[in-house]
């Protein structure tokens, strides 16, 4: 078997932030996660079983290296204790399932379930293996010769922006592309010649390993597990968004700010983020909804709190390409700092359709948690009653 998952670094930046604050916070937390294809595979997922479940043995025989653990314990977020924690840190085989459900005989289900300390980490790793076990049925060098031309194309793109006039902020981008990546090979191939060839705009990458190797800042704050989490921390339902803000702000004091705000919509979150977390975090990260309309209504709350938008960023990180990504930069770039998080139109660009895989935490401590996304279908839960109870809550229509 050739191994997909090498190193334990080889994942993104935010599991590591999230798992600190899971650790020194909510350390007795369980949680449940599910896999979900959210498009049609041209080939049956279920295939994939026996290679997923061999990938997934020899995941869970990893351990962190003391280069590896010196690397992260450089970030000056990264807390001495949790490095000890890491260094003795294995993923449990026994905490996650892979199997063909019967009434769907054709796809996977992929299940995780234990405590979230030990659990967390799946995600990223099994995201990654899915993809590339899935592209190792195809032809590798088509694609590979299709990406190459592709890449050339994005190189040169970034180089005629260079001649455009600049907007009062930068351009500038980042990789995001660990989950839904054609290969690892690949995905180190693309992030080292933006690195060689755009180095004025690829400002770093959310793939840990791929930083510590290319001299890269590693970039990522919190997902929406994160938040999601906070709807079973025995507080009201209400408060699940404040308390999760306060907590990364006592974890982080400071660094790491910028917030994300789909977890139950961009209306509620600014409901929730007043003039407080509005000084004290950096910026907001956009991951559905339409764009355009996200950015205008951060910079109407920013400006009706008078807080000068100048001084914040915005982070857009939805299914970007560098054309849409231009055009976000031509629209905001003179009245917001920006950046953008490029994924699978990176890492997954070779002429085959990408699959649009998600892993999500859908129970926390027994009980069903929720994201209601601003993009139709980009939502997850198991539990239709407690779906509509936190749309009621946070007057979301249906």
């Amino acid at each position: 078997m050739d191994p997909i998952i090498r190193s334990l670094l080889d994942t993104d930046l935010y599991k590591f932030t999230m798992m600190q604050t899971i650790l020194h916070h909510q350390p007795q937390a369980q949680a449940e996660y599910a896999f979900k294809c959210r498009n049609r595979p041209e080939a049956p997922l279920a295939r994939l079983k026996d290679e997923i479940d061999a990938q997934l043995d020899h995941l869970c025989t990893l351990r962190f290296a003391d280069d590896e653990l010196a690397f992260l314990g450089a970030l000056r977020f990264i807390k001495a204790d949790f490095i000890d924690f890491l260094r003795l840190f294995q993923l449990q085989r026994r905490f996650i399932e892979v199997s063909i459900p019967h009434e769907a005989p054709e796809t996977l289900s992929i299940r995780i379930k234990g405590p979230m300390l030990h659990c967390m980490l799946f995600e990223i790793y099994v995201l990654a293996i899915v993809n590339e076990a899935y592209f190792r049925q195809f032809p590798w060098e088509p694609a590979w010769a299709e990406g190459e031309t592709r890449l050339a194309a994005k190189v040169a793109k970034l180089k005629a922006l260079a001649g455009e006039r600049q907007c009062r902020t930068p351009f500038v981008f980042f990789d995001f592309g660990t989950r839904r990546r054609f290969s690892r090979e690949w995905h180190e191939k693309v992030v080292a010649t933006l690195h060689r060839e755009a180095p004025h705009v690829l400002r770093g990458t959310s793939n840990v390993l791929l930083a510590k190797q290319l001299g890269l800042t590693p970039i990522g704050t919190m997902a929406h597990e994160y938040l999601q989490a906070f709807q079973a921390f025995g507080s009201r339902l209400r408060d699940f968004q404040k308390n999760a803000l306060e907590t990364w702000v006592q974890e982080y004091r400071g660094d790491l700010g910028i917030a994300l705000t789909d977890v139950v919509g961009m209306d509620a979150f600014l409901r929730d983020f007043d003039l407080y977390f509005c000084k004290l975090f950096d910026g907001l990260r956009h991951d559905s909804g339409d764009p355009f309309a996200w950015g205008e209504k951060a910079l109407v709350h920013y400006n009706s709190l008078r807080i000068d938008p100048s001084n914040k960023t915005l982070v857009f990180s939805d299914g970007l390409d560098f054309d849409s990504a231009f055009a976000l930069y031509r629209r905001f770039g003179d009245r917001i700092r920006t950046g953008f998080g490029i994924g699978t139109n990176l890492s997954n660009d070779c002429g085959m359709e990408p699959l649009q895989i998600v892993m999500k935490l859908v129970r926390c401590n027994d009980q069903a948690v929720a994201k209601i996304s601003d993009s139709s279908g980009k939502g997850m839960c198991e539990d239709p009653g407690f779906l509509s109870y936190l749309g009621q809550v946070f007057q979301i229509s249906s």
